[in-house]
């Protein structure tokens, strides 16, 4: 089965934030690199989206969410979604430092 993946307001919200955040620390190169990255990675999720592990917070939400990690160690970001029918929806995408999501 095929996907269609959905970018939630929060998740393009912590996107934007992240960009701006590459851009400022370490350069819009780095930030423009970042995101082509995450944008591949996200596409991923049209096929086989069950692969990825149930996130930490999954027991604090009325529906199941999943993450995919993204990044090296230090710059890892979590790509956390959720399996609607035929859509996985991305709600957030946080650095991995971040504290636990809250419904």
């Amino acid at each position: 089965m095929t996907y269609r993946v959905i970018i939630e307001p929060t998740a393009d919200r912590g996107i934007r934030e992240a960009f701006r955040w590459i851009t400022e620390n370490r350069s819009p190169a780095a930030a423009v690199k970042w995101y082509l990255a995450l944008e591949k990675k996200v596409q991923t999720l049209k096929s086989h989206p069950l692969r990825c592990p149930v996130a930490a917070e999954n027991d604090k939400f009325p529906e199941e969410i999943r993450e995919m990690l993204h990044g090296p160690r230090r710059q890892r970001y979590r790509i956390i979604f959720t399996i609607r029918q035929d859509a996985v929806h991305v709600i957030y995408v946080r650095h991995g430092a971040q504290d636990e999501i809250e419904p």
